[in-house]
């Protein structure tokens, strides 16, 4: 997976009035983008919404993206981008034990959702749940993203293994795919509920019910 992929060549037509350079731009149109989706999810985001955020004139939005798909795409490889460094900066982080090491994820991610009052949540879960209204390829796209959470959170679980957190035979592949299909529901929750309580409890049964060495 490539973050942060190439720009595209600017193609011929008026710029945005901005003052800004093209791609700086277009960076600010996916960075709203990512909020407004993660808010809203797709069928309720309005390009010319995005466009008046970020103050680019009505009708240049073809002059950053091809259409509507192409920026979602662009805001989902946006976002995969700063959730693998989320991932990689607690799963990674070798002054924890590997356990400790998931609970801190999961309390910053208890303290995002407070903090945006509990209108953001997951842009890879809320698209999900719109299968209906994605291509076929963004929602392979959204299933290899989920993938390679798993496989950040197995590499973290195996270490829990080696530093005998849990028991040797511990499936430590399909424990993870179970904790992001648990995870996903545990932040739609807390956002119906308006209360990070759904997420501690679930990582509360999650851990209790790790096979413990």
């Amino acid at each position: 997976m490539n973050p942060n992929p190439e720009l595209p060549r600017r193609p011929r037509g008026r710029p945005a009035r901005s003052g800004l350079e093209y791609a700086d731009t277009r960076a600010l149109l996916i960075r709203c983008g990512v909020e407004i989706l993660t808010q809203q999810g797709i069928s309720a985001t309005v390009i010319d919404d995005v466009l008046k955020q970020v103050k680019v004139p009505k009708g240049s939005f073809y002059h950053y993206f091809e259409s509507k798909d192409a920026f979602v795409t662009a805001a989902i490889e946006a976002y995969a981008g700063y959730f693998a460094r989320k991932l990689t900066k607690h799963f990674c982080n070798a002054s924890l034990s590997p356990l400790a090491r998931l609970k801190a994820f999961v309390d910053e991610a208890r303290d995002g959702v407070e903090r945006h009052d509990f209108a953001r949540g997951c842009l890879v879960g809320n698209l999900g749940q719109e299968v209906s209204c994605i291509s076929p390829a963004m929602r392979i796209r959204l299933e290899e993203i989920f993938a390679d959470w798993e496989q950040r959170l197995a590499d973290c679980l195996r270490e829990a293994v080696a530093a005998r957190e849990l028991a040797a035979e511990a499936d430590c592949s399909l424990l993870a795919h179970a904790f992001w299909i648990g995870w996903e529901g545990a932040v739609l929750r807390a956002r119906l509920s308006r209360t990070t309580k759904p997420m501690r409890i679930f990582l509360d049964l999650f851990l209790q019910a790790l096979p413990k060495a």
